[in-house]
C-alpha cells in the first residue's frame, strides 16, 4: 500500500461510492475542497481509500475517511488515520478532530480519539465529534 498526496476531484467517486450513494453526485464535493489537503491509499496502483484534510491554526479537521467496500477491513483506513496523526504532530498541530459517523466511533477510539458528546445529524446520519489533543 501506498500513500500520497491526491487532487480534490480524486476523491468524489469514493465519497459518493462509500458514503452518500443514495444522493446525488454533487453532494460529495465540499466548497472548502480547494483549500484543503488530499490523501488517498493506493493497492497496485488503484486508488482504495482516501480521506481530506482541513487546517485552521493549529488544528487539523479531516473529513471524508472512506475505503472502497471491497478492500474495508484491511488496515487501509487506519494506516491513512496514522498517517495523517504524523503529518499532523510533524505540523505541530494542537488538535485533530472529525465529525465520525456515530456507529463508528469505536474505531477512531482506538487512536486516541475520544468523544466530544457533541453530536448532530446531517442527510438522516448521525455524527459525534472526535478529537485527539497532541
Amino acid at each position: 500500500m501506498e500513500i500520497k498526496a491526491i487532487k480534490p476531484s480524486d476523491t468524489w467517486q469514493i465519497r459518493h461510492e462509500v458514503m452518500w450513494p443514495d444522493q446525488p453526485f454533487e453532494f460529495v464535493r465540499l466548497k472548502e475542497d480547494d483549500f484543503g489537503l488530499h490523501y488517498g491509499a493506493f493497492e497496485n496502483d488503484k486508488l482504495v481509500a482516501i480521506v481530506s484534510c482541513f487546517i485552521t491554526k493549529d488544528e487539523m479537521q479531516f473529513r471524508k475517511l472512506a475505503t472502497l467496500h471491497s478492500y474495508q477491513g484491511k488496515g487501509i483506513a487506519s494506516n491513512l488515520l496514522k498517517y495523517i496523526f504524523e503529518s499532523a504532530k510533524e505540523k505541530n498541530l494542537r488538535k485533530v478532530w472529525c465529525n465520525a459517523r456515530t456507529e463508528k466511533k469505536e474505531f477512531y477510539e482506538k487512536f486516541g480519539m475520544y468523544d466530544t458528546k457533541q453530536t448532530f445529524t446531517k442527510a438522516g446520519q448521525e455524527f459525534t465529534i472526535m478529537e485527539v489533543l497532541f
